[in-house]
């Protein structure tokens, strides 16, 4: 970031200075198109000045049409001439004010590479083209042998993104791929490596999500007394038996774990007599927790506390796929 210096002694008032310095910074393209001054404060602060007299000054620069000001986003530098303000006027480059600055950095990198214009457009339509056909098509890749971890993520994707998600048995995706020409694999990092192994020949995008950290639920653990007994029911086979490793390594034999699946109802049926606390990973496993335990209420003393966990894949995940698939 520039500093700028006023002369508090000098004849020339404290806000032509700031102008004429700002001004100096847009001409010698120290501040290039697109740049976002600082804000009032930042310089009230790096100046001394009154954030007033610095609104004044951003102001004359608006009028002189050396910035622009965009509304809850900042005071930008503005393209003039042959290089596009009216690029920068549009809806889109209006929403996003960096947009432009990027794309230019991107074209100017290629061009110094060697290309030509044509084939930098080329370069840009066929990575926008690729990404928009991988999109059309999201699958989810599991193991057989864990395909409720595959029917949580599905869940929860297609409730975030609102676009239909495939599931596909890891062992049969290489066939899947063969007849597509394009499309995105998502899958838990727990798999990632066979995964891309599988889709390496194919013109697709693997994508690995993070799980859930589960540390709300860890800290409930953490309080409760020896001996207790705690319910985890889930889809997924691979989350029951990493549930047991980890709680066995946090608690060691202070803590009895009981695990199901929702469609184990002989597993419910001692679960909610026996555990004081019931996690469930899904809304399939909380509904079918919910059914045994209403089931089972006139057996039961005390009935266990039901926790129903926020998600299996983790908000970051979520939101990173979102940009990748354009959604976002």
């Amino acid at each position: 970031m520039l500093q700028f210096r006023i002369q508090p002694d000098s004849d020339i008032p404290a806000s032509t200075q700031l102008f004429n310095q700002i001004r100096f910074a847009i001409a010698s393209r120290q501040y290039s198109p697109g740049y976002k001054l600082p804000s009032t404060r930042a310089l009230a602060m790096q100046t001394g000045l009154h954030r007033n007299t610095i609104s004044k000054v951003y102001r004359q620069l608006e009028e002189e049409g050396f910035v622009e000001s965009l509304a809850g986003s900042g005071i930008y530098v503005r393209a003039q001439g042959h290089e596009g303000g009216s690029r920068l006027q549009s809806p889109i480059l209006k929403q996003h004010p960096e947009a432009y600055k990027v794309v230019q950095k991107a074209l100017d990198e290629l061009l110094s590479g060697g290309c030509s214009l044509n084939q930098a457009r080329e370069i840009f339509l066929a990575e926008i083209d690729w990404r928009l056909r991988c999109s059309a098509r999201v699958l989810v890749a599991v193991p057989a042998m864990d395909i409720g971890a595959g029917e949580l993520m599905v869940y929860e994707l297609e409730e975030s993104l609102q676009i239909p998600i495939q599931l596909v048995a890891m062992e049969e995706l290489a066939a899947v791929l063969d007849q597509t020409s394009s499309a995105t694999v998502v899958t838990s990092r727990y798999f990632i490596a066979e995964v891309e192994e599988i889709a390496a020949p194919k013109a697709v995008r693997v994508i690995p999500l993070d799980i859930y950290d589960y540390t709300k639920e860890f800290n409930v653990i953490k309080g409760l007394s020896k001996d207790s007994c705690i319910g985890v029911v889930s889809l997924s086979s691979g989350i029951l038996n990493a549930t047991e490793v980890i709680l066995h390594g946090m608690q060691g034999d202070n803590l009895l774990v009981m695990t199901a699946q929702p469609k184990d109802t002989y597993k419910l049926k001692a679960i909610v007599k026996r555990a004081q606390i019931i996690f469930c990973s899904d809304p399939v496993s909380f509904a079918a927790v919910q059914a045994a335990l209403h089931n089972c209420l006139e057996d039961i003393i005390r009935p266990p506390k039901l926790i129903r966990c926020d998600n299996y894949i983790g908000t970051e995940s979520i939101n990173l796929l979102k940009r990748e698939l354009g959604l976002g």
